[in-house]
């Protein structure tokens, strides 16, 4: 997904530029308030999606002592200051605007262009907008989940983002397109004022979504019920397993979850699968000696202990290779 979530960022970065500049252009003609929040809507969109593509790349970074976990959440962080940028930016001014337009309505021109530059955005925007929609259903596949519940719990923020941002984009051309024909047809520009304002009311409730979304990925959210699920069924299947207690769970990152858990072993097992790996050499004789017998239940502890290490060990590789997302694994005996 960080691949798909990349590509989509710089796709929508690219064509949100040229819409934005036809979109100034056209507003500069024209005059229309919702030409001006289209404007507004692309260039908040593409300072936005600046922001991503900066989270993405510093996301990369490698772990060091400071952060062992690595710098992953920087993608959600930055996520987060863009889903305020768009709050701020995008609604704020644009149903500033669009009520200013409602108080003092200023009369039209240059619809012809107007509609131009609109039907561009509509294929441009529409066309990023496919290209992240694809990356979020590859990976709302490869996890197991549906599109909703992806875009609600998926660990990919950037993906999400982008997909609602150019939903708006795409919802907000049509809102334009059709405040500008009634206002064409009936001559009064109050339809323009409206839809200036239902435009800026789009991007906040988008922003609110993403603000709640990042947040509670920046919290601590839980790994995906499936996910989750699919681990503890490794554990309990196990023969060397009794009980698995306290299982907590967190996405560190795009493609990095952290598992952990208290395990009840079963001794009988354990002792079995270490007597079959080991021969122990104590012969009846020793029974009557005391000093023998001490050193024979040492040195048989000291084995079993190791040989519980290596079943947790055993279990946690399982699980990597079974579920690759699974990077930080942490059993503890119980």
């Amino acid at each position: 997904m960080a691949q798909g979530s990349t590509k989509a960022v710089y796709a929508a970065i690219t064509g949100n530029s040229i819409v934005m500049v036809t979109k100034f252009l056209a507003f500069f003609f024209t005059g229309s308030g919702a030409m001006l929040s289209e404007a507004i809507h692309s260039f908040a969109d593409v300072s936005n999606q600046g922001l991503l593509a900066f989270g993405i790349r510093q996301s990369k970074k490698e772990p060091d002592e400071t952060h062992p976990y690595g710098y992953l959440k920087e993608r959600y962080i930055w996520a987060l200051v863009s889903a305020v940028g768009i709050f701020f930016l995008g609604c704020g001014v644009t149903v500033y605007h669009g009520i200013h337009n409602l108080i003092d309505p200023v009369p039209l021109q240059g619809y012809t262009m107007a509609f131009i530059v609109l039907a561009l955005s509509l294929a441009v925007e529409g066309t990023t907008l496919v290209i992240a929609m694809k990356s979020v259903l590859n990976e709302a596949q490869n996890q197991k989940m549906t599109l909703r519940a992806y875009l609600s719990q998926g660990a990919d923020p950037i993906g999400v983002a982008v997909v609602l941002e150019d939903g708006a984009a795409v919802s907000g051309v049509v809102i334009a397109f059709l405040g500008l024909l009634l206002t064409h047809l009936t001559h009064d520009p109050i339809w323009d004022g409206i839809a200036t304002v239902f435009i800026g009311l789009l991007m906040g409730g988008v922003a609110v979504y993403l603000l709640f979304r990042t947040r509670k990925l920046l919290i601590g959210q839980s790994i995906p019920e499936a996910t989750r699920k699919q681990v503890l069924s490794i554990l309990n299947q196990d023969a060397s397993v009794e009980k698995v207690l306290n299982v907590k769970t967190a996405i560190l990152g795009t493609k990095e979850f952290q598992f952990k858990a208290d395990v009840e072993f079963d001794g009988e097992v354990i002792a079995e699968n270490f007597l079959k790996n080991h021969k122990i050499s104590f012969s009846p004789d020793d029974y009557e000696d005391p000093s023998k017998i001490k050193a024979f239940l040492v040195e048989y502890g000291d084995h079993l202990i190791q040989q519980l290490g290596d079943e947790v060990d055993r279990l946690e590789e399982k699980i990597r290779q079974s579920i690759p997302d699974i990077k930080y694994i942490d059993l503890e005996t119980h």
